[in-house]
């Protein structure tokens, strides 16, 4: 059993019907679903719809849980399966059954010019550090660096822009995306990777001329 004390508080209210532990639940994790929802569905409304029904789902289905994995695990596994359905009927998603195994993802992330070669002293590191970004605390408070980082994760393959956001947007460990999701943890880290390469290199063009940016007065 991996539940916490917590959970089984959270458990007990909800099979007893207490409205105010409920309301809490929804206060806590709708947002985070429906960010997660949206993932695999078209429409803002879609990803809500989806998230009522989870909602529904785990009120009638909270007598079936039996702690095997945390609570939270638990909803946004009912969540995903209930997304996925409804991204089949709107024929956007690709079943997880489709995934490659690592080995079968063709190509390299990233171009090798950007890595030093055999015969170098220090083969496969980068040719050349990247250049400075901002500051963090700059980076945070800038709209515009969050309006990049978001256009990037859209536009990103559908499983990898899943499994990016629940790992970096939503904060979920490697183990608990590889239970809601039903993947190895060999494709898990696949996707990760390629994601996150991919949102570097969306942003490196756009991080790397913010010094010019701040002195047009444009960031």
């Amino acid at each position: 059993m991996v539940t916490s004390s917590t959970d089984d508080a959270i458990v007990a209210g909800v099979r007893s019907g207490d409205e105010a532990v409920f309301a809490q639940l929804l206060n806590d994790w709708s947002r985070s679903m429906l960010l997660l929802a949206r993932t695999f569905v078209s429409t803002d409304a879609s990803a809500e719809e989806v998230v009522q029904d989870t909602w529904l789902a785990v009120i009638g289905g909270i007598d079936r849980f039996e702690g095997r994995s945390s609570l939270r695990t638990w909803v946004y596994r009912v969540l995903v399966n209930t997304a996925k359905k409804r991204g089949l009927r709107e024929s956007r998603t690709v079943p997880w059954s489709s995934l490659a195994t690592a080995d079968e993802f063709p190509g390299p992330t990233l171009e090798s010019a950007l890595f030093r070669d055999a015969t170098d002293r220090y083969p496969g590191h980068w040719r050349s550090f990247p250049a400075q970004w901002r500051s963090p605390e700059a980076m945070v408070l800038d709209g515009e660096v969050r309006t990049q980082v978001r256009t990037a994760i859209d536009a990103l393959p559908e499983r990898q822009r899943i499994v990016i956001t629940l790992r970096d947007m939503m904060g979920h460990s490697s183990d608990e995306v590889c239970e809601m999701l039903q993947v190895t943890g060999a494709n898990q880290r696949v996707l990760l990777h390629r994601a996150r390469a991919a949102v570097r290199t969306h942003l490196a063009p756009y991080l790397t001329d913010g010094s010019s940016a701040e002195a047009d007065g444009v960031a």
